[in-house]
């Protein structure tokens, strides 16, 4: 049935596992920084990460034209930023931002904190544990029951029927 049996399925199935696993470390991205400015008792959250790197893709053009389209004056705002880290959120930074919630406010009536959600790496390792428990788990409910079936078969293979003398 398959091409590939034993010895060499199973280093081609290791290499793709190894070569799926480094591709994800490889992808994987800082985590997203925001800072969270709260004036009075209204908040506002500002994404900190640096501008997105421009593509000549067709694809990239496409999403760009599109995000141009929807982008709202916090986001115009925050273009006008250069690439900003946790160290950059503070309540001079939110009173600098323009925020229309924070018309009026002075130092003492802003506050800032900074936080970050977590990168595809993290995501990926969570995914990839929760994925191996599954499968193991799901190994151990179905075990009984193929290593029966495993073994009807075997007996079904050795099985030769001899005939009568008298037939």
């Amino acid at each position: 049935m398959w091409p590939l049996q034993g010895s060499a399925l199973n280093s081609l199935l290791t290499s793709l596992l190894l070569f799926l696993t480094f591709a994800s470390f490889a992808v994987a991205s800082a985590p997203a920084s925001f800072c969270k400015c709260t004036c009075f008792s209204n908040s506002t959250i500002i994404p900190l990460d640096p501008a997105k790197p421009e593509s000549s893709s067709f694809a990239g053009n496409l999403a760009r034209d599109i995000a141009d389209l929807v982008t709202t004056d916090n986001e115009k705002r925050a273009n006008s930023y250069q690439a900003l880290s946790c160290n950059d959120c503070n309540r001079k930074f939110c009173l600098g931002y323009d925020l229309p919630v924070c018309k009026g406010a002075k130092e003492d009536d802003v506050v800032s904190t900074c936080f970050q959600r977590d990168s595809r790496k993290d995501e990926a390792i969570v995914f990839i544990f929760i994925f191996a428990t599954s499968g193991l788990l799901a190994w151990a409910l179905f075990r009984p029951w193929v290593q029966k079936w495993l073994e009807a078969a075997r007996e079904r293979r050795q099985y030769i029927p001899v005939a009568e003398p008298g037939d």
